[in-house]
């Protein structure tokens, strides 16, 4: 099995990856080890996030937690990210370079698509999982249009998540969601609040499996 293919299957048994974002370099691990206990093993550390490198490097050091690069912009951003050590790069758009480029490093890429052509365009390109940004400005009932015509896909929407329409999101054949900052809190990092990361993460697990 290639590590594209396990990365995959561990964020489709996972169906949640926490977004870290604007989290504080000596608090990402105490961050990342909350979500651990909430059952959170798939991760996104964003590049616009202060020593983003850094925090990959070291959330990668525990091989039970698969650890991607978000914000990814433009080429040089998936190098650095990759050579960091990322497992899977999200973007906000669609560069098929990108695309490309992690293909040939066996890294997982996952572009941002919104309509049905940019959706065909990254799935032409070969990107095995699309990232579907903003989608909490269309809701549920978008994925399960886009599923119509294009079923099979593997969908990833990300951008407006919450605890109440996750459950939705999954039902209507979601891969899996992206969780912004309700759940790495930089608010509940900053109180040193591990606790409420820790139980807001296991309830974002108990809903992404109520199908």
């Amino acid at each position: 099995m290639t590590q594209i293919q396990t990365i995959l299957e561990s964020i489709g048994n996972s169906k949640v990856i926490s977004i870290i974002r604007g989290i504080e370099h000596q608090a990402a691990m105490e961050v990342i080890s909350a979500l651990k206990k909430g059952g959170i093993s798939c991760l996104e550390v964003t590049m616009n996030t202060k020593q983003s490198l850094a925090i990959i490097e070291q959330a990668r050091k525990d091989d039970t937690l698969f650890v991607g690069a978000g914000t990814v912009l433009n080429l040089d951003m998936a190098r650095q990210s990759i050579s960091a050590g990322a497992q899977f790069v999200l973007s906000p758009l669609l560069d098929t370079k990108v695309i490309e480029y992690c293909l040939s490093c066996d890294v997982l890429p996952v572009p941002g698509v919104f309509t049905p052509t940019e959706l065909y365009s990254a799935h032409r390109a070969g990107a095995p999982l699309l990232k579907i940004f903003p989608a909490g400005s269309v809701g549920p009932q978008y994925i399960k249009d886009l599923l119509g015509p294009f079923n099979g896909m593997k969908l990833l929407p990300v951008g407006g998540v919450s605890l109440e329409n996750t459950s939705a999101f999954m039902q209507v054949g979601s891969f899996a969601v992206g969780v912004g900052s309700y759940l790495a809190n930089p608010e509940l990092s900053n109180r040193k609040d591990w606790e409420t990361i820790t139980q807001r993460a296991k309830l974002f697990i108990e809903r992404a499996n109520q199908l």
